[in-house]
């Protein structure tokens, strides 16, 4: 009888250390997922980085005193498609680096909503979730590619537009850092740092991949401001990259995040400054 006792009294303890156990382990996964995650980045980015260092040189020079990237052009032989393919898998690349610290708190609130759900049907929920976010910033990528190009194209016909492209972009990067200061960013980062679940979600497939999507367009608002400037400045640039990482990670994790945004903006806008006024000198 106390044996049987015994044995009733440590089921409960039991089934509580049971019961969480994929909350548990989550943490241990993601960060195996995301370490492979980043080195496969860094391996694939620094072949696309190299070829695209190959290619620049080719680059054209245009009136105003800058140079032309042949990333938003097809070189000799190649065609739209391929140009197109190649910038979108440098894009999903450089966001797959420069988002996972920020995305990483926000999946594992997710995985935790989900409860009870069943350790393997948690995990595949939660990375929907996540390629649900990504596939945000690939639809991103195929829209800045479209109006890139574009806008290269066209200062390739008309010089004067090209001759005003050094302006724009300095304008531009300020534009972004004035956005970084705005309600819109206070807004957005608020909803970003806080990633709510509701305790009763649903927890099918289309429910993961709908939240994915929510976190992604949620992500886009609240960095506009400094993906447009990363754009602009060079998006090639590695030390630009690693400012923009290190700039989002800080404004999502800091104490004060809404503090630490408006002191990025002001930077931004006095990068955007300095661009201005050599752009002005050069002309």
């Amino acid at each position: 009888m106390n044996a049987v006792g015994a044995t009733l009294r440590r089921s409960p303890a039991r089934d509580a250390t049971a019961a969480p156990f994929s909350q548990r382990a989550f943490p241990g996964a993601a960060t195996i997922a995301f370490a492979a995650c980043a080195a496969l980045a860094i391996a694939w980015g620094a072949s696309i980085w190299s070829l695209w260092a190959m290619s620049s040189m080719g680059d054209v020079p245009m009136p105003g005193g800058w140079n032309m990237s042949m990333m938003w052009a097809p070189m000799c032989g190649q065609k739209w498609l391929r140009v197109a393919a190649s910038f979108v898998g440098m894009w999903i690349v450089m966001m797959v680096a420069m988002m996972l610290p920020s995305l990483a708190p926000a999946l594992r609130r997710y995985h935790e909503a989900l409860g009870r759900t069943g350790a393997r049907r948690t995990l595949w929920l939660s990375v929907l979730a996540g390629l649900g976010y990504f596939f945000v910033w690939a639809v991103l990528g195929v829209v800045v590619f479209a109006l890139g190009s574009a806008l290269m194209e066209a200062a390739l016909r008309l010089p004067a537009l090209a001759r005003a492209v050094p302006v724009a972009a300095g304008v531009a990067v300020m534009a972004g850092g004035a956005l970084q200061c705005s309600a819109w960013k206070a807004r957005y980062l608020a909803c970003c740092r806080a990633a709510s679940v509701a305790p009763k979600m649903r927890r099918g497939s289309y429910a993961a991949w709908h939240h994915g999507i929510r976190l992604g367009v949620h992500c886009i608002a609240c960095c506009a401001g400094l993906t447009s400037a990363l754009i602009v400045s060079g998006m090639m640039d590695l030390r630009a990259m690693a400012l923009v990482t290190a700039a989002l990670t800080a404004e999502r994790f800091a104490p004060s995040g809404a503090r630490v945004a408006r002191a990025i903006g002001l930077a931004v806008i006095a990068t955007g400054c300095s661009m201005l006024v050599l752009a002005v000198a050069g002309h």
